[in-house]
């Protein structure tokens, strides 16, 4: 018995113990957020990464020049460019996406998400758009060599309503080429 709570207690010390290093190991994490300082999206995205425990310096100078410099293609460009741990991170990209990415360390320029979807941090509002997470490999590379690192649809996890018991039979073409439903006469 005494054996079990030694164990239970020294479990719940290295728990203790993991919950605060992980928030700090962010904390530590600077982001370097490269913006207009007009764009209230990008201040929303910057909010967004600190709540997530980043540390945050905004340089308000646009961000086509960083973007150049690092070898972000304009074809994944959004309104502000991120450099953090030696990455680069384009556009709204959801902070969890960057935590994995940071945790992975893969051999990769970074990641991306290009425009401004709606629904994307920063961007929320009414609508929500479906959008991609883009791991950009090389510098250079445009979007059709980047691969899909997470995607985001706000309507895959909707579930369709079974039509009620008493709805009308229907029929399909016999040779099962149309999608025309017909009703039974």
């Amino acid at each position: 018995m005494k054996t079990l709570i030694s164990i239970l207690l020294t479990c719940s010390i290295i728990t203790t113990g993991l919950l605060v290093i992980v928030p700090q190991a962010m904390a530590t994490t600077t982001v370097e957020v490269y913006k207009s300082p007009t764009c209230g999206c990008c201040s929303k995205w910057v909010d967004h990464m600190r709540d997530h425990g980043f540390n945050v310096v905004t340089k308000d100078v646009g961000n086509k020049e960083i973007r150049k410099k690092v070898g972000m293609s304009e074809t994944l460009g959004s309104c502000h460019t991120a450099l953090v741990n030696g990455y680069v991170m384009e556009g709204h990209i959801p902070a969890p996406d960057i935590i994995r990415f940071l945790k992975e360390k893969p051999d990769a320029l970074g990641l991306a998400v290009p425009d401004m979807p709606h629904g994307s941090p920063g961007m929320e509002g009414r609508r929500s758009d479906p959008y991609n997470v883009l791991k950009v490999n090389a510098p250079g590379d445009t979007r059709r060599d980047a691969e899909i690192y997470n995607r985001y649809d706000p309507y895959a996890t909707k579930s369709v309503t079974p039509a009620p018991a008493s709805a009308p039979e229907t029929k399909t073409d016999p040779a099962g080429a149309s999608s025309i439903m017909r009703l039974n006469n």
